[in-house]
């Protein structure tokens, strides 16, 4: 955990589909400006137009990716549903800024998955997340079909609706939903857990965040692949997408202190006994 630096520029990256997210970014632009701040917004859907670059720190109304590379700080904002472990809800967004502004804020280290596509489609590349990546088939009524390798050595082929790969922080988002452990955020790992597995085999592996997971797509079935729920592409068979943990931690904005087991406890309703 490191204190925060004096802000002077700061990136805005609102998610494209979402009217809050866009409402929280014009907000933010005026009141920062308003103080002096040179604000650069991503407004465009390609990821690529949004150079973060010579920035403090980013205002993430989506995703991390886009500051990971550059070592920028993120401030994460929720315009989900349950964001359990994003810093801002939109009901004290106006306060966060003024904390920013002020420079009453840390930065704290969180692992991100690296994902790397080898395909000839629109995933094709390197991606970063840090929730987690899945694969999932695109139509119902049929299945994945997944040959999984794990540190280059033959594990096992799932047939299941997916399978989720996640980072400990991701740990409470989707693979939760799908029976998958909670994970204290300090940890390094990567989880992987299958989404309605046609197997025996129905339960989540805690891996290191140094092993590998290799993943090749076994037939013509249509699978999808998201990472921190923005699609990537369609993969074919053939296609493999190789996860592991990333060589450096993402920086993450936080306002005060946070404690895991508290934030689980109100997230959850789970009462005093």
């Amino acid at each position: 955990m490191s204190g925060g630096v004096a802000v002077r520029a700061v990136g805005l990256v609102p998610h494209p589909h979402r009217d809050t997210a866009a409402e929280l970014a014009s907000r933010a632009s005026a009141r920062l400006a308003a103080h002096g701040i040179d604000v650069r917004s991503a407004i465009s859907e390609d990821p690529t137009a949004f150079d973060p670059s010579g920035l403090d720190v980013v205002i993430s109304l989506r995703a991390v990716d886009l500051a990971y590379e550059a070592g920028v700080a993120v401030l994460g904002v929720n315009v989900g549903q349950m964001g359990y472990l994003t810093e801002v809800e939109p009901d004290d967004f106006d306060n966060a800024l003024d904390r920013l502004v002020a420079g009453e804020y840390e930065v704290a280290e969180r692992m991100v998955l690296e994902v790397v596509v080898e395909s000839g489609g629109s995933a094709a590349g390197r991606w970063f997340a840090l929730n987690e990546a899945v694969l999932e088939k695109v139509h119902t009524g049929r299945l994945a079909r997944l040959e999984v390798d794990i540190n280059g050595t033959y594990f096992t082929t799932y047939a299941a609706d997916g399978v989720i790969v996640a980072t400990p922080t991701g740990s409470t988002a989707y693979s939760f939903s799908a029976r998958g452990p909670i994970v204290s955020p300090r940890h390094r790992c990567i989880l992987l857990t299958p989404v309605s597995p046609h197997m025996l085999f129905d339960r989540s592996l805690v891996l290191a965040a140094e092993e590998s997971l290799r993943f090749v797509v076994c037939d013509d079935r249509s699978v999808v692949l998201t990472a921190d729920g923005r699609e990537l592409g369609e993969l074919a068979a053939g296609d493999a997408v190789v996860c592991r943990g990333g060589a450096f931690p993402a920086r993450i904005v936080t306002l005060g202190p946070r404690d895991f087991h508290q934030i689980l406890k109100a997230k959850f309703g789970l009462s005093d006994r």
